[in-house]
């Protein structure tokens, strides 16, 4: 009843706007019931010259959405969440779509899947979120208008333990921001980023994989070398030296000058951390986003470090610690950071509880803070 009830809605609104054109349709439902009424639906927004297309739909058969989508001169926006393969015609051309959306689609072979990507000549945004990628071998995203790549490659369903992925080569000049969350089950390979790039960067660790993932991620970040500002996860720090990789073979960042720490930081990250430091000599801002996780217990030479990287002693200016509680062990660790750190002028604490005890208590830390030798004397700490 409820479903008779939903289709006879949809089909008088659509029955509504017959002589206007429809610019933006969101769609969210079970297919199985009505297939040939969704189908008939589509088509008739896509003969309204819809602009903005949002569906949601749950298949449990074979389904394939009518060509006239594929083909659409109107389209400007297409976000598309089916959870089977992605059945695509034999020809596809998006000449307006700016927007392009693809998440829980199976797809089906290499040729249809680069059809697709080859037919939206005006593709600024692209997120492939949570899909199958096992059909294909290799596929090529090269879009010269491409600003925003998202590529959520986290496993929804099935196992992590197969590593033997596509692979995914990236060409984008003018890519702007590149967001990557996954086990590497995929080759990614860039070409011709741009130092505008703002790359956001998440790599669980599955430790009887590591090799493989590490040569992987050294792999991904020898392709982000000229990037700007980045955001990485401790885990994709770790992956990057969890394996016996020659040090030499990861790039030096010369132009990447913030980094954000997306994830607590652990005592298994500071070695790998301390490693990843040594290649961006221009850093100038460094972001601890999560703080340092709780159970975390510096040894003596956790940040004490022997080889000093170039950025603490020549550029890096700011440094934010948030999640900030106020133990021992994030005191000493901030205190060795202030003592190696000769150039810093801002320290910018966020305090995990507001606010933080009260302006006594701020100062106590200051003082544990300062009781260091060396560093930068000049350098301003803020509590947020």
């Amino acid at each position: 009843m409820k479903v008779t009830s939903f289709m006879h809605f949809v089909h008088r609104f659509l029955q509504l706007r017959e002589e206007s054109d429809i610019k933006k349709f969101r769609l969210s439902c079970r297919v199985c019931f009505s297939a040939s009424h969704v189908c008939s639906w589509l088509s008739t927004v896509i003969r309204h010259n819809v602009q903005d297309l949002d569906l949601c739909l749950f298949v449990e058969e074979p389904f394939m959405l009518p060509q006239c989508v594929f083909s659409s001169k109107t389209l400007t926006s297409l976000k598309l969440e089916m959870n089977c393969v992605l059945e695509l015609p034999t020809s596809t051309c998006f000449p307006f779509l700016k927007t392009l959306h693809l998440c829980l689609v199976t797809f089906r072979d290499d040729n249809s899947t680069q059809r697709l990507l080859s037919s939206c000549p005006m593709l600024r945004e692209l997120a492939i979120l949570d899909c199958e990628w096992m059909n294909l071998k290799q596929v090529a995203i090269s879009i010269s208008s491409l600003k925003s790549l998202i590529i959520d490659d986290l496993p929804f369903f099935g196992s992590t333990d197969d590593l033997n992925g596509c692979k995914i080569k990236i060409d984008a000049a003018s890519l702007t921001f590149l967001k990557y969350s996954g086990y590497l089950s995929n080759e990614i390979c860039l070409y011709n980023l741009s130092s505008s790039v703002n790359a956001s960067i998440h790599i669980p660790i599955l430790y009887e994989k590591r090799n493989q993932i590490a040569f992987r991620a050294v792999k991904l970040f020898r392709g982000l070398h000229k990037i700007s500002a980045a955001r990485i996860s401790s885990r994709a720090i770790e992956s990057l030296f969890i394996a016996d990789i020659e040090k030499d073979q990861l790039p030096i960042f010369y132009n990447l000058t913030h980094l954000e720490l997306s994830m607590e930081l652990e005592n298994h990250s500071i070695g790998p951390l301390k490693e990843l430091l040594q290649c961006l000599p221009k850093l100038q801002s460094l972001h601890f986003s999560e703080g340092l996780d709780p159970c975390m217990h510096l040894c003596e030479d956790d940040w004490n470090l022997r080889s000093v990287p170039p950025c603490f002693l020549s550029s890096l200016k700011t440094v934010k610690y948030s999640n900030f509680h106020g133990n021992d062990t994030e005191i000493s660790f901030l205190r060795n950071l202030l003592e190696i750190a000769l150039v810093l002028e801002k320290l910018n604490i966020v305090c995990s509880k507001r606010p933080f005890g009260d302006l006594k208590k701020q100062k106590e830390v200051e003082d544990q803070l300062r009781s260091g030798h060396g560093g930068s004397v000049s350098c301003a700490i803020k509590f947020m």
